[in-house]
């Protein structure tokens, strides 16, 4: 496997496009089109909030009854939550404007939305953009980041990825782009992911593959606590590398889950990493665990601690926050066993060992702590398991940011 340049567009058979619709954003673009040439299996995974948005609910339909899907329509700027049965005929209304202009079946289109909770959609401004997105697209990878960026809201950069591999002796591609920068919360994290590939596979295999990697992708992620209405992956595959399609548990279906977890990993990372203010990527790795569950379990908790991501934005090694964290989560563990080590671009420190404070320079440690990336590695040393979750720290900004985000 290797990367390579592009996102949702690098698979054959992928068209992708990017509008400016103003739904409420008017320096910028806030509508993308995902458009393959070929009906595609599609898989999808979405928010465990009770609120579900609009489209949620009908993507959730779309996936599990449709027998094929085809194209993508995403706004950005209004999430279509808390709209009642308007909103979601305003999903209807959605489908049948792109399956109008895309001449497939309204069954065969997704929709996503992102943005403030509560306003209803501008449907003149969606359907003119949705005319636009069908006009314009095309299959270069320009367009792809053009659609990527066109779904940020307060993202601050573009997220996208690709990569290729082989299956049954053909080059598959798998690509993808996400938005996610603030409302994000382990079990589906607003977020929304879109992942195209190429690759011959059966519904079932491919939902069996997301359902399986989402547990250590994006729902390891964690910005606020906060777990959105609105949250949504959805997996499209068309089949066009003309592999011999997976249809249960083989070498290739392993294959292409790793490309998906390489996939998958890259974006939620690039989503903790831009979380709303944000300075830095924090990054949390439990090891040595007795099970995957205390492991997954101790290292969410360390992630979502407000006072040890404070810790994290003014570079003060402040273990004990971290320790109190995993103290509090349910886990059972003997504290008087613990290793804690900070570790970044700029070196490596261990700063507790079997519980108890070692003799570390504290400017060491705030430079370890001032890079971009911060790591945190917790040794339970109680078995072989171990877990990653990540985050961000939490700064001025993100008040400031989410203080006035209807305004």
């Amino acid at each position: 496997m290797r990367q390579i340049e592009g996102g949702v567009t690098a698979a054959k058979g992928f068209e992708a496009a990017a509008a400016a619709a103003e739904i409420k954003y008017r320096d910028r673009t806030d509508m993308a089109l995902i458009y393959s040439t070929a009906p595609c299996h599609a898989a999808g995974t979405f928010t465990t909030n009770v609120v579900k948005a609009a489209p949620v609910k009908w993507d959730m339909e779309v996936v599990k009854h449709s027998e094929y899907a085809q194209a993508v329509v995403v706004n950005s700027g209004i999430a279509n939550a808390c709209t009642g049965a308007e909103g979601y005929g305003y999903c209807l209304e959605t489908a049948e404007a792109a399956a109008a202009a895309l001449a497939i079946p309204k069954e065969a289109v997704l929709v996503g939305s992102t943005g403030v909770i509560g306003m209803q959609l501008p449907m003149d401004r969606i359907k003119a953009g949705i005319k636009e997105l069908a006009e314009t697209k095309g299959s270069s990878l320009a367009k792809g980041t053009e659609a990527a960026k066109a779904i940020m809201t307060t993202d601050t950069v573009k997220k996208e990825i690709a990569v290729q591999f082989v299956l049954g002796g053909r080059t598959v591609t798998l690509g993808g782009m996400c938005k996610g920068s603030g409302m994000i919360h382990p079990n589906m994290c607003t977020m929304l992911s879109f992942v195209t590939t190429d690759a011959a596979i059966s519904k079932e295999m491919l939902q069996k593959a997301l359902s399986a990697d989402i547990k250590d992708t994006y729902n390891m992620v964690s910005v606020d606590g906060d777990t959105s209405t609105n949250d949504t992956v959805l997996l499209l595959a068309n089949g066009q590398a003309q592999n011999p399609e997976i249809t249960e548990e083989n070498e290739d279906y392993f294959t292409f889950l790793g490309a998906l977890n390489y996939v998958n990993t890259y974006l939620a990372r690039k989503m903790a990493g831009d979380g709303e203010g944000a300075t830095a990527l924090f990054t949390v790795k439990v090891i040595h665990a007795a099970s995957k569950e205390q492991a997954v379990t101790l290292s969410k908790s360390v992630i979502t601690s407000s006072l040890t991501k404070a810790a994290i934005f003014g570079h003060d090694a402040n273990w004990g926050r971290i320790l109190c964290a995993m103290g509090y989560s349910g886990a059972q563990f003997d504290p008087e066993k613990v290793d804690l080590t900070f570790q970044s671009a700029a070196g490596s420190i261990k700063i507790i060992e079997n519980g108890v404070a070692l003799d570390y320079g504290e400017e060491e440690a705030t430079r370890i702590l001032s890079e971009e990336e911060v790591i945190v590695i917790a040794d339970v040393k109680m078995g072989d398991a171990e877990a990653t979750a990540w985050g961000c720290d939490l700064t001025y900004d993100y008040v400031k940011i989410n203080a006035d985000y209807r305004s």
